[in-house]
């Protein structure tokens, strides 16, 4: 009978390691800063001989890694026999390709084979699925978040967001509460929350800048307050940039943030106004917004981050979606329909935005005319299906605005019905587009 493995903390340099090393496991200045940093996360598999010597079969990368960094010990399991390591990838490989394994089961399995040594890509070999995937499996399975959502029989994906928000309390109650009441919507709104960080971490970067630069931020209610556009020095000559001490930003509909630079204490400087009001004479409503327009606004400004988030979401849908073996069923009438109803899809779609959609690889250039789709294409003759589906998807994709949903067009719908044809989950604002096209009893009925 042979004995269970042990895990052992040992001194690298004491281990015995094939002289037979694989070629492609030529140690680079950089893996080797990594294990000083931060060691060795997997343990390295290891067979105990008769005479003491402890000989490693799987991580030789990682021990001679580990020598090389000084690193004084390092994770090792042990195992009764050499030929231990491939009855346990086997066993587990055999329970992966189980019909009836679960998600949580998988991961699992996944996590099982990386602790013996055995990496994501020979995981990814040995089982047949991604690499990406098995990546994802050990990413939740490293998260208390992640390792939960699975435990309560969530995919890996939903495993995966929870893992990624697990330090936001906030997040996590959201994310729970769409998986709750509306799961579909969950990709949606992790992307929303992603893009809510990026904006606020963009508007604190913003005015730490500001900051940095000596300006003080000020209100522009504020009398005290005087836009440099608006000002003029005691000699008469306008105000100009350098004169400004202070800076009022704000955030449009869209979610973009502006910046205007202003005097602060502009009396005692010696600055006075060239208009009665403050603004630069622009025409901006006077007296505070009533309750029913700060609603109003405030939807405005939420429907607009939530269709830009939408965008995301939806382009990496079309993205997965040609990654697969064969296009999606009835690509043919879509495209045909979409160059014939709808010509701008082809005359103006963005090529670098189809290009990322059929997952086709390109540096950026700034020559004149360039476009990834069209090197793509003629680089290649395989596949041009799904080129020519990704240069209609992107044409598309051009035509829609974060505020289209406020005007939408026959074009946007046609679309969006398409890609939920296809699978897609449409977000509210999308949804708000395509109900747009339906006739009222349909609405009401």
């Amino acid at each position: 009978m042979n004995a269970a493995p042990t895990l052992e903390m040992l001194d690298p340099a004491t281990l015995t390691v094939d002289i037979n090393v694989r070629k492609d496991a030529a140690l680079t200045a950089d893996f080797i800063a990594s294990i000083k940093e931060h060691g060795v996360m997997e343990p390295v598999i290891a067979h105990r001989k008769e005479d003491g010597t402890v000989h490693v079969l799987m991580g030789q990368r990682r021990t001679r890694a580990a020598v090389e960094a000084q690193r004084p010990e390092i994770p090792v399991m042990i195992i009764d026999s050499p030929e231990e390591a491939e009855r346990i990838v086997t066993q587990v490989v055999e329970n992966i390709q189980r019909a009836e394994l679960t998600e949580a089961d998988e991961a699992d399995a996944y996590h099982q084979l990386s602790l013996i040594g055995v990496s994501a890509a020979s995981i990814a070999k040995k089982t047949g699925r991604k690499k990406t995937a098995v990546e994802g499996a050990l990413k939740a399975k490293a998260s208390e978040a992640g390792t939960a959502a699975l435990d309560r029989g969530w995919s890996i994906e939903t495993a995966l967001i929870m893992a990624e928000f697990e330090q936001d309390e906030a997040a996590t109650a959201d994310l729970e509460s769409v998986l709750m009441d509306e799961p579909d919507q969950l990709f949606h709104l992790a992307q929303q929350i992603r893009d809510d960080r990026a904006r606020e971490a963009a508007l604190t970067e913003l005015i730490d800048g500001l900051k940095a630069d000596g300006k003080t931020i000020v209100d522009y209610a504020d009398e005290e307050n005087l836009f440099v556009t608006a000002a003029n020095p005691a000699d008469g000559e306008p105000a100009t940039d350098e004169d400004a001490n202070a800076a009022f930003v704000s955030t449009n509909y869209l979610g973009e943030h502006n910046v205007k630079l202003a005097i602060a204490g502009w009396k005692e400087l010696g600055f006075t106004p060239k208009h009665e009001r403050y603004d630069g004479g622009s025409n901006v409503q006077k007296g505070p917004m009533t309750e029913e327009q700060k609603a109003e606004r405030k939807t405005l400004i939420a429907n607009n981050k939530a269709a830009e988030s939408a965008t995301t979401v939806r382009r990496e849908f079309v993205k997965t979606l040609l990654a697969k073996k064969q296009p999606p069923k009835g690509w043919q009438y879509f495209t045909a329909h979409a160059l014939t109803h709808h010509p701008e899809t082809a005359s103006g779609y963005d090529g670098k935005v189809a290009a990322e959609m059929v997952g086709a690889k390109s540096d950026e250039s700034d020559r004149w005319g360039w476009n990834p789709l069209r090197d793509h294409v003629a680089a290649s003759t395989a596949r041009p299906e799904f080129s020519l589906i990704a240069l209609v998807c992107a044409g598309y994709e051009k035509t829609i605005a974060k505020d289209s949903w406020r005007s939408p067009s026959q074009t946007h719908r046609d679309y969006l019905n398409q890609l939920v044809t296809w699978g897609y989950t449409a977000s509210e604002t999308e949804q708000m587009i395509i109900d747009s096209g339906q006739p009222a009893e349909e609405e009401a009925a």
